[in-house]
């Protein structure tokens, strides 16, 4: 276990936050330690049964998400031990590089003992591309209702929430379709990179589905150019960037298995859609055991049997609903992931040659048996106001 508490708050510098973890990349002293690593610490305590033990993110990756991707594409995880005064420091000096609309929901949680060391995806010499890809599929209409199957069918999830939440003046990556992305073809992978780019152009870098960092800095749309080599002649307007930067990420996506990888688990985990699940929910709502929050234990066996050949046609049953539970709540998180790929400088005659290491899937935290009600009215909600809108589009897979 590395001890953060050897190190200084001002070693560590803002990188980026999710919705339950901060995270800070080293930039102190040369240490074995720590060079390349970044620091997660979460916005909500760890609850501790004495002294601290393995973090819950570092045990799901060893015993269930490494057994669903292959471990070169994870990011190395490590416990990293605090204290609450060296915490206490360390918010003092940082906290006012976080978004203020973050300061405004959560704080970092002082009173955690443990945090995770990572590998550092973003920083060093080169440009890292986070993308959120979202849904990879359209549902079977197996399970889906009479109201909902004409239009759940033929939009994506990912394309109907956009264009609702775009209605309402949001920014929204609106030409994006994360089925062109997971294609496999590319003219269409082009396409969807090519609507995440004018979409994070359009709005200031604020969409949630791409990021850009070069040498460790988010970068925002004015400062494209810093990811062109010191020395390229040949991009000398945006446009170019835009094309230099496609050219680069597009066929680091087509040889890696990432993308398919992610599609395959989307799709098998998720087979009943929300709607057929929560059917099964309802005919067991008092059953306890059934709904009650998985362990560690528990999804250790879950990803066992889903490995195995006998769960490849289960058929919806309220004998089998714990394991729809918990194949609903593994798929969330893998439609809830980031990739990290990471680039050469642009040049327009520089290659980047296709490297399975550098594509990283981040973010597969668990999720929460709490929020499939609250899924299930967002499913709702999401269906019928996009049915107001009086469009539809055509999602192809």
């Amino acid at each position: 276990m590395a001890r953060i508490t050897d190190t200084h708050p001002s070693d560590w510098r803002y990188v980026s936050e999710g919705g339950a973890t901060v995270v800070f990349s080293y930039i102190g002293d040369n240490d074995f330690q720590f060079n390349n690593t970044v620091l997660r610490l979460r916005k909500k305590a760890l609850i501790h049964d004495g002294k601290p033990t393995e973090d819950p993110i570092i045990e799901f990756q060893r015993r269930c998400t490494s057994r669903l991707i292959p471990l070169v594409h994870l990011p190395r995880l490590d416990i990293a031990l605090l204290d609450k005064e060296w915490l206490e420091s360390f918010v003092a000096l940082h906290d006012s590089a976080r978004p203020e609309d973050r300061r405004a929901k959560d704080s970092i949680d002082v009173t955690s003992q443990m945090a995770v060391l990572a590998t550092d995806l973003v920083g060093g010499d080169w440009i890292a591309v986070e993308i959120k890809p979202k849904w990879a599929f359209l549902p079977s209409p197996k399970y889906l209702s009479p109201e909902t199957d004409s239009v759940k069918t033929k939009t994506c999830r990912f394309c109907m929430h956009s264009r609702v939440r775009g209605s309402r003046g949001e920014a929204q990556a609106v030409g994006y379709c994360p089925l062109d992305l997971f294609s496999g073809e590319e003219g269409r992978m082009r396409c969807a990179i090519s609507n995440l780019w004018d979409a994070w152009m359009a709005s200031d870098g604020a969409i949630n589905n791409l990021k850009i960092f070069v040498r460790g800095i988010l970068i925002r749309p004015s400062e494209a150019r810093s990811m062109c080599k010191d020395d390229s002649r040949s991009i000398s307007q945006t446009k170019d960037v835009r094309e230099a930067f496609i050219s680069a990420l597009v066929p680091l996506l087509l040889g890696t298995p990432v993308l398919r990888t992610i599609s395959h688990l989307q799709r098998t985990l998720d087979a009943l859609d929300i709607e057929g699940l929560s059917k099964l929910c309802r005919d067991a709502e008092h059953d306890a055991a059934v709904l009650s929050e998985p362990t560690i234990n528990d999804w250790d066996e879950f990803v066992s049997e889903y490995l195995s050949s006998k769960t490849s046609n289960l058929e919806p049953d309220i004998h089998v609903l714990r394991y729809h539970l918990l194949a609903y709540l593994l798929s969330a998180t893998f439609k809830d992931c980031s990739l990290i790929i990471r680039l050469n400088h642009l040049d327009s005659e520089s290659g980047n040659g296709v490297q399975l290491d550098r594509v990283s899937v981040i973010d597969l935290d668990k999720k929460s048996m709490t929020r499939i009600k609250q899924w299930e009215r967002l499913d709702r909600e999401i269906v019928e106001d996009y049915m107001k809108l009086g469009y539809q589009k055509i999602c192809v897979e």
